[in-house]
């Protein structure tokens, strides 16, 4: 008996692969998180060597931050190369069973391929969005953690701008919801059309597709444009603490930018990983099938 296509169905089924996927991108984006810090501590020590003509140790500092260097490639390097085996054979797997469930229930054949070929969102979020989400977490959560032994200010304004970060992207997703679905309909009927043979009709199918990729990139964009300059705000005062306030190293200095700038920088996946969510989330309705 073929089961629910449904998410958690997926995730209940290919767990193991994709957990083993996920290990190497905790460990990438680990290193990475905490590779500023080290790097600012070597930065430091090159400084007072070479500059100052202090007689300083920067063999140690330069070792370590290689040594977090290649963990973070070494993490990176594995995550990619099984995530290919990994999600080719998922979504063999899923579009076999799409097409099973959709034939049980009766579907045209045109129907049955366009919602396999839908299911292909599927894998997309595994493959990429869920990396995203995994560094969504680090860049924010452990940012803020960091920045918070540098100066418990600059880690309370980096924590508090995530209220408002949230409050937008919900309002995104919120008016991308019944777009995506739109999206979706559009696009089963693709094939239904090529059996017709009827390029007006063919024609007409992807001039609907156009309104509603529209409106998502409008919202998108919108989105893009709030953030970036609340962040722009936080970036300044950040700053302002660091040079005028606490009198940071440049090491330090270098740290704290690294840090923000990551955490900045991470906002930019926030409208894509929405879009994926509501997508997601309407394929996981839709191809949800009653076994017979």
């Amino acid at each position: 008996m073929i089961s629910p296509m449904t998410f958690t169905q997926i995730v209940k089924q290919f767990k193991l692969s994709i957990s083993g996927v996920l290990v190497f991108v905790l460990i990438e984006n680990v290193a990475w998180i905490i590779e500023p810090t080290f790097f600012g501590s070597l930065l430091d020590a090159l400084i007072d060597h070479f500059y100052n003509k202090e007689a300083v140790n920067y063999y140690t500092p330069l070792f370590i931050w290689i040594f977090i260097y290649m963990v973070n490639v070494l993490g990176g390097t594995m995550s990619r190369l099984f995530s290919g085996r990994v999600y080719s054979k998922m979504y063999a797997d899923i579009a076999t069973r799409v097409i099973i469930n959709s034939k049980k229930q009766g579907y045209a054949a045109s129907k049955i391929l366009a919602r396999a070929e839908l299911a292909r969102e599927y894998i997309v979020f595994f493959k990429e969005r869920l990396p995203e989400v995994s560094w969504q977490i680090f860049a924010t959560g452990g940012g803020v953690i960091a920045l918070f032994f540098y100066d418990w200010r600059i880690a309370a304004v980096a924590f508090f701008v995530i209220f408002p970060v949230i409050l937008i992207n919900n309002i995104y997703r919120r008016n991308v919801v019944t777009l995506q679905k739109n999206i979706h309909d559009t696009r089963e009927d693709l094939y239904r059309l090529v059996d017709e043979k009827d390029t007006a009709k063919i024609h007409q199918y992807y001039h609907d597709m156009v309104p509603p990729q529209h409106k998502i990139a409008k919202w998108n964009s919108i989105d893009y444009a709030v953030i970036k300059v609340l962040l722009m705000i936080i970036f300044i005062v950040v700053l302002f603490i660091c040079v005028d306030v606490d009198n940071f190293s440049t090491g330090k200095i270098y740290a704290v930018v690294a840090y923000i700038w990551t955490f900045i920088a991470s906002t930019e996946y926030l409208p894509g990983l929405m879009e994926s969510l509501t997508s997601v989330k309407d394929l996981s309705t839709r191809l949800k099938e009653v076994d017979v």
